[in-house]
């Protein structure tokens, strides 16, 4: 069942400091995801993504703002789906799903 889902989109700085904060990660990453579901099947959550991330990683792997835009939108909430992308294997898992979701779009 899907809860509240909010995408907060901010600098690459601001998700720094809250990769540092909440994680201990010391970082620059394009997306923080957080659960905030109080039952089990309710998906609910907090997607922190970083414009400036979004858009250097756009160029690196040579596609569009929108198409990396929508695979860390995709991420985000594959993570609040239960995906994790720690170790090789679940993060192929995950990019593979990625894919499959991307491909739906028109």
């Amino acid at each position: 069942m899907l809860g509240e889902l909010n995408f907060i989109f901010c600098s690459d700085n601001h998700l720094r400091q809250i990769n540092i904060q909440y994680l201990n990660h010391h970082t620059f990453t394009d997306i923080v995801t957080f659960d905030t579901s109080e039952e089990k099947g309710l998906i609910s959550g907090d997607i922190f993504i970083s414009i400036d991330r979004v858009q250097e990683n756009a160029q690196k792997f040579k596609t569009t703002f929108d198409h990396e835009l929508h695979r860390v939108l995709i991420h985000g909430v594959l993570h609040l789906v239960g995906y994790s992308d720690k170790g090789t294997d679940k993060k192929a898992a995950m990019r593979k799903k990625e894919d499959a979701y991307l491909s739906l779009r028109k």
